[in-house]
């Protein structure tokens, strides 16, 4: 595999994260979006703070694992393998461990 390939093929498994992440993070992030009952929940600083987090994290973690990965085995298909493993494991971590902050709701009564 020659070197342009091998940075297309890097660049396209980082893209491929960077619009992962972020649609499997949108719904657990839209009741920070738009805020619930009245609004009163709204924290737009997951736009300005995690999203761009989570995009960047997107992007690098299968660049990473696809980078160390064909240096280490040498064969295109076990580190493009890899990548997709590590993206999936990264998404899911990301679903089990960010949760957005959801403040008390005070239309409940009690």
């Amino acid at each position: 595999m020659n070197p342009t390939t091998r940075g297309g093929a890097g660049c396209l498994l980082a893209g491929l994260g960077a619009a992962t992440a972020p649609l499997v993070w949108a719904p657990q992030a839209s009741i920070s979006i738009d805020g619930g009952f009245e609004g009163h929940a709204r924290d737009l600083s997951v736009l300005y703070i995690d999203l761009p987090l989570i995009v960047l994290g997107g992007a690098l973690v299968p660049l990473l694992t696809w980078t160390l990965t064909t240096r280490w085995v040498h064969r295109p298909w076990a580190a493009a393998l890899a990548a997709m493993a590590a993206l999936a494991l990264g998404v899911w971590g990301l679903t089990e461990w960010w949760t957005p902050h959801r403040q008390p709701d005070l239309g409940d009564g009690g």
